[in-house]
């Protein structure tokens, strides 16, 4: 039962992806759904619109399965072993804010 669940919750990211964008066109009906696609797939038309949604329904699913934090994780640790992390990848959101909220107040 919970991977049925999963897979419904995976395939609502794309469905609502898709009803958002065609709201966006100003259309309604088929021009809608063809205005959406296209624009969703960008130079590749409706058929790259169609692998996008697909594409974002498998990430989807992998997010529901493994969690964002998982996912994440594992991605970094990829990219640590084929990049050279230097001194400027190694800023933390913590030192981000701090920077800009110093600079934030020396301009007042």
């Amino acid at each position: 039962m919970d991977e049925v669940i999963r897979k419904v919750a995976a395939l609502g990211l794309p469905g609502v992806t898709l009803v958002i964008t065609m709201a966006a066109t100003g259309f309604a009906g088929a021009a809608a759904i063809t205005t959406a696609l296209a624009a969703l797939g960008g130079p590749f038309g409706m058929l790259g619109g169609i692998g996008v949604l697909g594409v974002m329904a498998l990430v989807a699913d992998a997010l529901s399965k493994y969690g964002i934090d998982t996912l994440l994780a594992g991605i970094y640790l990829e990219r640590s072993k084929t990049e050279s992390i230097g001194v400027s990848d190694r800023i933390t959101i913590g030192n981000f804010i701090d920077f800009y909220s110093e600079a934030h107040l020396r301009k007042m």
